[in-house]
């Protein structure tokens, strides 16, 4: 644990590598603290601007193609999707959810590269919020965090 920030680090090199970052524009007050999350997390293990770059999409539900897109140009070591879908009154709350995981996972596998879930998927605002930096910690730094550990990996498992 990092005292300096509360959270988890990394250990490791990650001057050779590149991040794609998908942010969902829905729900952006929590979608903005995502990214805040993983831009502190790259800013805090010496990522430089110029190894990452952010690509915003309508929702949660267009990340996958947005990824899919990303991960084709096999310009990325990881991609980290980041989205918020909270639940209304209807069941499109799960259709949205499950596409959105389904699809991540797709890209993943399809292209052999890391495809982090940063999407929160919770029954209130207020649980949102407590995953951006609230009581439960901070999401975005989390995916961060996933995105190094599982490009590293790959990079080993390359090898």
């Amino acid at each position: 644990m990092n005292i300096k920030t509360g959270y988890e680090t990394f250990q490791g090199s990650l001057d050779h590598l590149r991040f794609a970052v998908v942010v969902s524009q829905f729900h952006s007050d929590i979608t903005n603290k995502l990214l805040e999350g993983v831009v502190r997390c790259f800013e805090s293990h010496g990522v430089k601007k110029k190894q990452w770059n952010v690509f915003y999409c309508p929702g949660s539900f267009e990340l996958p193609q947005v990824a899919n897109r990303l991960a084709a140009s096999k310009k990325w070591n990881a991609i980290i999707c980041l989205g918020a879908v909270i639940r209304g009154e209807t069941p499109h709350f799960e259709y949205v959810c499950a596409e959105t995981a389904r699809g991540i996972q797709e890209v993943a596998l399809r292209w052999s590269i890391p495809v982090v879930f940063g999407v929160l998927t919770t029954n209130t605002l207020k649980q949102a919020q407590d995953r951006v930096g609230g009581k439960h910690g901070h999401k975005g730094w989390d995916a961060a965090l996933t995105a190094f550990h599982m490009a590293t990996l790959f990079k080993k498992l390359d090898r």
